[in-house]
């Protein structure tokens, strides 16, 4: 269709009716994703554990590090090391006194339970997504082969199908808290441990300000980062041109490295931010060892999700938060995008929720007994929004602002919607196929199907004359009605699908080859072309419909045990099996019935 043409159908609303009414083209034909997913079981199975400590963590990681050298399953070597360990299984899992079998039985079934829904979730959120025609397939235990005709943005797609959508509700720790948690972590990297130690010991934190210093108050400079770790071993990353240097406030970064790598950055509603360049370096102390034990054991750093500009520079939000939720996703109803209409999220886009009855209740609790603080909406372990408590909400509706453009307020309100996966999914394997590649599969497979067809086309007009034609008219009345059957009822043509077309083509003249030489012996006992008509066709039926019951018993085999391009194979043979029947034995009958009822033929031009 010239491009023309298809702007003015879309203008008249008259495009999409026609696409919807089309053939619809498989991967391999207009281009797209296949992606292979693998669900991350021993999270899964971290998750499930009502206590959790060191030992459990080591015993789980060691399970995984096996699991990837030798082909037992992941609850096989489960068992194996628990047992080795001398560790009953129901210390973490099940009800105490348990046997390990049982406990094995029931982490099985969730394992499976979490395969089932994250199926559907993915299934659920794709259908969302608008892609035509996605095929999603189970392929072992663990596995999910996902493929994504016509995609457009792939990075989106991925980002749909990647994410655990985990929503949680968690207050953030007060601003004294954050700000002597600020100052103990300062002393410990600054070197003076047993200060901060002190400070952890004693009855009250002292009373401190805010040592961060607004953005473009302070004098900024530029340093190495072997100034604050001693070694230049902080690998560079995509978010910054190289992480091998530091923003950092020149009066503040010989007393207390740490603050001088943060900013206090109210005009962006947190706390506490951190200018992009020492995000890297502010995640790895907060990762060390010694310096967790600072932390409240109640509480979590969290970044935020999107990065704010301030000036010429960008920053990063760092809260201090609980680590209990106060209410999660599953109480979630339903999730819409819609524009921001107060004053700071005008013509902005959000994402308004609506909690079930019971998590309505929970919410109108929490809320209420925290007014005037601070709540964080956090996605995914990142803080997406964190507003302070106006009043005690009782209808369970709330929304989510802060996001940055329309595109990724609907993937939120679609992943939200269709609920979060049970279990972390890694794509393991992933394949693009480009539009190109696709229109050159159409062209090839097109040229296939045309000279074959004019071949057969051709030897039926030389070999059988008029009865030719006939057969050659069935012939393109055969695949005009299987283009239909396919389009009416949405089944998808791929590569292999086209290759059982051509083979269509090539079996459609089987059942007329047979028909017209039985009428040739017919002729030559001596009946009339009418008699030797009629026999014919009575007594080739019988031949004609054995072999093509039994290649269409093939086709269903096929497609009921194939995946994938066998069973756009199987589908599009099944279907000319059927309408190549329907064209080579009633519609040419109807045509010889025809031609003799108008006079009486003594020769037949076959």
């Amino acid at each position: 269709m010239e491009p023309e043409t298809r702007d003015g159908l879309d203008r008249e609303g008259k495009l999409i009716p026609l696409i919807e009414k089309s053939i619809r083209m498989g991967l391999d034909l207009q281009g797209g994703m296949n992606l292979t997913l693998e669900v991350d079981v021993p999270k899964l199975v971290e998750n499930l554990a009502r206590n959790k400590d060191d030992r459990l963590e080591e015993l789980l990681r060691q399970t995984e590090q096996e699991m990837s050298v030798t082909t037992q399953t992941f609850f096989a070597l489960l068992e194996k090391n628990f047992q080795e360990a001398d560790i009953p299984l129901s210390r973490y899992w099940g009800e105490r006194g348990d046997p390990n079998s049982r406990v094995l039985d029931e982490l099985q079934k969730e394992a499976r339970e979490a395969m089932d829904r994250s199926h559907q979730i993915l299934t659920n959120r794709i259908d969302q997504f608008g892609v035509s025609e996605p095929s999603i397939q189970r392929m072992g235990s663990r596995r999910l082969l996902i493929e994504l005709p016509g995609i457009s943005d792939p990075e989106q797609a991925r980002n749909l199908i990647g994410q655990t959508a985990l929503l949680e509700f968690k207050m953030l720790k007060d601003p004294e808290v954050y700000s002597d948690v600020i100052r103990k972590i300062d002393r410990a990297v600054a070197g003076d441990m047993e200060s901060a130690l002190a400070d952890i010991t004693s009855e009250s934190p002292e009373d401190s300000t805010e040592a961060q210093e607004e953005p473009g108050e302070s004098q900024d400079k530029v340093v190495s980062v072997s100034e604050l770790f001693g070694e230049e071993d902080i690998e560079p990353t995509e978010e910054t041109e190289s992480d091998t240097s530091l923003l950092v406030d020149e009066q503040m970064f010989q007393e207390n490295p740490f603050m001088a790598l943060l900013r206090s950055t109210r005009q962006t509603g947190n706390d506490v931010s951190v200018p992009l360049e020492n995000v890297r370096a502010v995640s790895r102390i907060l990762e060390r060892e010694d310096i967790q034990q600072f932390i409240p054991p109640d509480a979590e750093f969290l970044w935020s999700a999107e990065d704010a500009q301030i000036a010429d520079k960008t920053y990063r939000g760092l809260y201090l938060l609980k680590k209990e939720p106060e209410i999660t996703g599953q109480y979630l109803l339903d999730a819409r995008v819609t524009i921001g209409s107060d004053v700071q999220s005008a013509g902005r886009p959000e994402v308004h929720f609506t909690l079930n009855r019971a998590g309505a209740r929970i919410f109108s609790r929490v809320t209420g007994a925290n007014v005037n603080k601070f709540m964080a909406i956090v996605l995914d372990d990142k803080i997406v929004s964190a507003p302070r408590i106006q009043d005690k909400i009782h209808d369970g509706r709330s929304r989510i602002t802060g996001i940055p453009d329309m595109d990724e307020a609907k993937m939120v309100a679609i992943v939200l919607r269709a609920g979060a996966l049970p279990a972390p999914v890694q794509i393991i394997e992933e394949r693009t196929v480009g539009p190109s590649l696709g229109q050159d599969s159409i062209r090839m497979g097109a040229w296939s199907a045309v000279i074959g067809m004019g071949l057969i086309i051709l030897f039926m007009i030389i070999y059988y004359r008029m009865a030719g034609t006939i057969a050659d008219f069935a012939l393109i009345l055969n695949i005009i009605l299987l283009m239909a059957v396919l389009a009416q009822f949405h089944f998808t043509l791929t590569l292999p699908g086209v290759a059982g077309i051509v083979l269509t083509i090539g079996m459609a003249v089987d059942a007329n080859v047979l028909v017209f030489e039985r009428i040739r012996e017919e002729l030559r006992t001596g009946k009339t072309v009418k008699a030797s008509i009629d026999a014919g066709y009575s007594r080739a039926f019988r031949t004609i419909l054995d072999a093509n019951v039994t290649t269409l018993l093939t086709a269903l085999v096929l497609y009921q045990f194939g995946t994938g391009p066998l069973r756009g194979f199987a589908v599009t043979l099944s279907i000319g099996i059927v309408v190549s029947m329907f064209t080579a034995l009633v519609v040419t009958r109807l045509i010889f019935t025809h031609i003799t009822a108008r006079r009486t033929l003594t020769t037949l031009s076959i």
